[in-house]
């Protein structure tokens, strides 16, 4: 799509040493390109298949700070991110945006920690995130800081809210994607994944793949465990 931020992400192995955990990464292991195709991508598979480690790295490589926030936060707590975003180049579409954020359940309370202090600046409205629960913050920082013609990348949002809250999510991103924004996301969550018109990339079986909404781990376990809770659960038990 042409009105797109990001179309393509562009990996260089060369630039990524011998020796390097990346490469033991099956999903990312020689994958050298990989095509946005919708304004909502998301990413799904199994724990440790790298969806985290990609999604990171478009981060830093779009100038986002490794823990979070917006381009204009710059800080620090643990160096823990990977040397990927260093072989990695990005292709950008025509569409320019002027704002972003990254935002990962992880650290979220080292970017509410620095929304206070940034607020303290001239004309800074403090946002008090920590004032509230986890879920709560969460849930304040995506819909004071999303809008329209924004790229957002989001690692696993739903860790922090109920399902209830991962509906407003839902609705929160489907209107700024209709004011033009794009995002990628890293989930698991069942709900999100149903928006329509969504890319899913899926990080299992040893590549990056799209898969469908009905494919996906996340939608068959939930369904199994709505629609025929009892016997899977006996199933579940007996195999202890």
């Amino acid at each position: 799509m042409s009105d797109l931020c990001i179309h393509d992400i562009f990996i260089d192995w060369q630039k990524i040493p011998a020796n390097s955990y990346l490469r033991d990464i099956e999903a990312l292991a020689d994958t050298e390109c990989i095509s946005l195709q919708a304004p909502v991508t998301f990413l799904v598979g199994e724990n440790g298949s790298g969806k985290s480690t990609l999604l990171e790295a478009v981060a830093v490589a779009y100038g986002f700070n490794p823990e979070g926030g917006s381009k204009n936060y710059a800080f620090s707590t643990y160096d823990s991110h990977s040397e990927l975003y260093k072989a990695m180049r990005l292709s950008r579409g025509a569409q320019k945006y002027s704002w972003g954020y990254f935002l990962r359940a992880e650290s979220f309370y080292n970017v509410a920690t620095m929304e206070e202090e940034y607020s303290r600046g001239p004309g800074g409205v403090p946002q008090h995130y920590h004032e509230k629960s986890h879920g709560e913050g969460f849930l304040a920082v995506m819909q004071n800081s999303f809008r329209g013609h924004g790229l957002y990348l989001l690692d696993e949002p739903e860790a922090a809210l109920s399902p209830q809250r991962q509906l407003t999510l839902f609705i929160e991103i489907n209107r700024c994607v209709k004011e033009g924004a794009q995002f990628i996301i890293a989930t698991h969550s069942p709900i999100l994944l149903a928006l329509p018109g969504a890319q899913l990339l899926s990080f299992d079986q040893g590549k990056i793949h799209p898969i469908t909404y009905e494919e996906t781990d996340s939608y068959r376990i939930t369904s199994m465990m709505i629609n025929d809770r009892e016997r899977l659960i006996r199933r579940l038990l007996e195999e202890e």
